[in-house]
């Protein structure tokens, strides 16, 4: 159970990471409508990111070699589930869904995480947590602000679930690899796999990579195609996977996983900022319910974290 003030750093760092990675889809935008597939838009956000990072992952092990080689296949997981299974599963959802329906079958990976910790780890959840994960999965369909009741393509469903196992994965994994390796190292090296499979599935021909190196448009104005790419990469890529990792490990898969639904209230408010799409009134109060549902979990962890406190002093021995 986190520290208060160890906690306080990861919601701050959790927050951060669903900033920036809610400017992903602003960025991407500019791209796909210039050509772009949504596949080579990932690969270009993480390979590049992942050569970015890859000095300071080199410089962080400080040629402790030993604890990559030891952790090569959690990382090569982080990297298929937490990268490429997630990012590709939900852009091919979103070629047979309307992008708001892709997004919230993602989002149900939230709930995989805390079945998953209590199938598997028995950690079963509290009330507090039960009544913060309905509150928050509402508060994700009314940010989505989902209208129709058109049937939906079975096809695009599976992928969308695919996006959602890739989700939990990368929260369930990035909280349970080794301590001792660096977070940059970490995030370089699942992105470093998650961008050669996407890579080998598009020169196999199983995902279509194109892309143009023209001018796009991007926030109402003409700029070259590299404002958006730097974008996708620094920005999107590197500062969300860094802060995003760092945030699980000082707060656990669920909590981190919760405060990451923020994301897509962040996503709401920058296309409103930068594209001039005026969030309604439904979506705003989606964004309320979300927020309580992260505070919900907060509140349950740091009462779990009162009561494992108390109960490890009622066992300590009396000093004589």
């Amino acid at each position: 159970m986190p520290h208060r003030s160890t906690a306080g750093t990861g919601l701050a760092l959790a927050l951060l990471s669903a900033v920036t990675f809610a400017t992903s889809g602003t960025f991407a935008r500019s791209l796909i409508d210039a050509g772009w597939s949504a596949e080579a838009v990932v690969v270009a956000r993480v390979g590049l990111a992942a050569l970015v990072l890859a000095v300071p992952a080199v410089l962080a092990l400080r040629g402790r070699a030993g604890v990559l080689r030891r952790n090569l296949g959690p990382v090569t997981v982080f990297g298929l589930l937490g990268v490429a299974t997630a990012q590709a599963c939900f852009f091919n959802a979103v070629r047979y869904l309307p992008v708001g329906v892709a997004l919230l079958l993602e989002y149900l990976g939230i709930i995989l995480v805390v079945g998953w910790l209590w199938l598997v780890h028995g950690q079963r959840p509290r009330r507090l947590t039960v009544a913060g994960s309905l509150a928050a999965l509402v508060g994700l369909v009314l940010v989505l602000d989902l209208t129709g009741t058109g049937r939906l393509d079975p096809v695009g469903v599976l992928w969308g679930l695919g996006a959602a196992v890739g989700l939990a994965g990368y929260f369930v994994l990035a909280a349970r690899v080794d301590a001792d390796l660096p977070s940059v190292t970490m995030a370089s090296g699942g992105m470093a796999v998650g961008a050669a499979v996407l890579a080998l599935l598009g020169l196999v021909g199983v995902l279509p990579l194109r892309a143009t190196f023209g001018a796009v448009d991007f926030a109402g104005q003409r700029t070259s195609w590299l404002v958006p790419i730097v974008g996708l990469s620094l920005v999107a890529a590197v500062v969300a996977y860094l802060t995003g990792i760092a945030a699980t490990r000082l707060l656990g898969a669920r909590l981190s996983s919760f405060v990451g639904l923020t994301e897509v209230m962040f996503a709401v408010l920058i296309a409103w900022l930068v594209l001039g799409e005026l969030p309604v009134p439904v979506q705003l109060a989606g964004g309320v319910l979300i927020v309580a549902g992260v505070a919900l979990v907060r509140l349950d962890e740091l009462r779990a974290g009162r009561t494992e406190q108390a109960a490890a002093r009622t066992d300590e021995p009396a000093l004589t």
